[in-house]
């Protein structure tokens, strides 16, 4: 429904899953609203933000990843670990091997559309971040932090692993080492710990926080849409590429770049 000045917000099914959706011309925000349990996630929540993926407009530029609240998330709703639902860990535990695998990646891309190249994807982040919590900011392009921020991989502490996205990504930012003693550990870090490792954009009081994530938007927008998808994908490939090969993926950019400003196919 229209909500003024040219925005649209998505309400009903995705509400009563969690998530709630909001577009304003190029910028969409997608807040996850269960912060009697602090964001808590469902696959249920999963399975709304997979949908608000495909159901995204193409004009959307950046996307905002919030939650309402104290925090961003807690991470998986404990509902979950203890086993109910069909998507419960005893029920994903009795499937085959590979039907497990084929349910947790359909959970996965639930994360994995905000490395989308044509997106620039920012979380905003506030309180706790555990667990999925951490790793849907991590699937983000960056992240900014209020300064009572907390991260944390808990999956350890179930016995599990992290499997929504998240580790390549952590690796990337902070290190094979470093990465390692924060998924064994579970332990919290800190917003100050965040930003001097590299997993923080910028880090802000509290009060600060949406005015900080409007001003990247906006900086965002003031730049060409093309370039900025072009860059995105540099940047993204730059690790598993040698020099030799970044630098033909640089030629073959730019020259695309140029090809589309000049009007050509």
């Amino acid at each position: 429904m229209a909500t003024g000045d040219g925005a649209t917000t998505g309400a009903g099914s995705g509400s009563e899953a969690g998530v709630r959706y909001a577009q304003d011309g190029p910028v969409a925000t997608v807040t996850l609203c269960r912060p009697d349990v602090l964001n808590a996630q469902t696959p249920a929540m999963w399975s709304e933000l997979d949908d608000i993926s495909r159901k995204m407009p193409g004009d959307v530029r950046v996307v905002i990843v919030r939650g309402e609240g104290r925090a961003f998330s807690a991470g998986l709703d404990l509902s979950v670990a203890r086993g109910e639902g069909d998507s419960s860990l005893p029920a994903l535990a009795r499937l085959s091997p590979s039907e497990c695998a084929e349910r947790i990646a359909g959970f996965q891309e639930a994360f994995t559309w905000l490395r989308r190249p044509s997106l620039v994807t920012i979380a905003a982040v506030q309180g706790h971040a555990i667990g999925a919590g951490f790793q849907l900011a991590l699937n983000c392009d960056m992240r900014v932090l209020a300064d009572d921020a907390r991260f944390s991989m808990a999956e350890v502490t179930l016995g599990l692993v992290p499997d929504l996205g998240g580790t390549k990504r952590l690796t990337e930012l902070v290190g094979p080492s470093r990465a390692l003693e924060i998924c064994v550990t579970g332990r919290r870090l800190a917003a100050d710990e965040a930003d001097r490792i590299g997993l923080a954009t910028a880090v802000v009081p509290r009060d600060q926080l949406d005015a900080a994530v409007s001003d990247l938007a906006a900086a965002v927008l003031a730049a060409d849409a093309g370039a900025v998808a072009e860059i995105k994908g540099l940047l993204a490939g730059a690790p598993g590429r040698s020099y030799e090969e970044q630098d033909r993926a640089e030629r073959e950019a730019q020259t695309r770049r140029l090809r589309d400003m000049a009007g050509l196919e």
